[in-house]
């Protein structure tokens, strides 16, 4: 299977997530905007394709299916890139946790883009500035907290017990925290020990480390989920 991904060029975005899983897996994929350009994202989202329009990018095209969410195409990604354990239950509880990560990349998002997201950052700083505040003391202890947890109570080196999409996710959150906000998850460090291993054993898998050395792999900018704005890090 040759699978082709769709997403805007440019940034790394949610679009990082399934590009981590086919990079991890040496899968045959094809980055279709960074060849074509974004316009070639429209005519899926605009509804002028055989297949059910995505509400947004990224989305994944593999033979006649157009599948969309993050979490959706993980799933579906899991089994034949051998990326999730072969038991449904197994499946299920990755799922979960892709689910859990997807509504944290949300309130990430929204710590510097509290408003709208079709307004500049610049257009309401002072409300970035009271959300991050809050994200900072409250929802980054709490959503790391639960993720350390259960990578205990899975084992402590993976969140399936096995090398999975999870533990690839898990590295992009934590690497695009440290990058936006760097003062804050020095302050969490100490209360993370696993995760934060677990982000340097998937930087070490081969493939990756590949990846991560290549063009590929855009660097985390202003323009994406993780931004790193020095006043909301406290």
């Amino acid at each position: 299977m040759r699978y082709q991904l769709y997403y805007w060029t440019g940034i790394q975005g949610r679009g990082e997530f399934v590009r981590l899983a086919l990079e991890d897996a040496g899968a045959d994929y094809a980055d279709v905007a960074r060849v074509e350009g974004d316009r070639v994202l429209q005519p899926f989202l605009e509804g002028k394709m055989p297949a059910m329009p995505p509400f947004a990018p990224p989305f994944l095209k593999a033979g006649r299916l157009v599948i969309a969410q993050v979490a959706n195409i993980l799933h579906y990604l899991g089994p034949p890139l051998a990326l999730v354990p072969r038991a449904e239950s197994r499946r299920l509880q990755a799922l979960q946790w892709q689910l859990t990560i997807a509504d944290f990349v949300a309130e990430i998002h929204d710590s510097h883009h509290p408003i709208a997201g079709s307004l500049y950052y610049e257009e309401q700083r002072k409300e970035a500035a009271r959300r991050a505040e809050d994200f900072r003391r409250q929802r980054l202890p709490h959503f790391l907290g639960y993720f350390e947890r259960a990578l205990v109570w899975a084992g402590g080196r993976h969140a399936l017990g096995q090398h999975s999409y999870v533990d690839l996710s898990l590295f992009q959150l934590v690497r695009g925290l440290e990058y936006a906000y760097p003062r804050a998850m020095r302050k969490q460090a100490r209360r993370l020990p696993h995760l934060r291993a677990l982000a340097e054993r998937v930087e070490e898998r081969p493939r990756i480390a590949a990846y991560l050395a290549s063009p590929r792999r855009l660097a985390f900018n202003t323009q994406g989920i993780f931004r790193h704005y020095p006043e909301l890090d406290g």
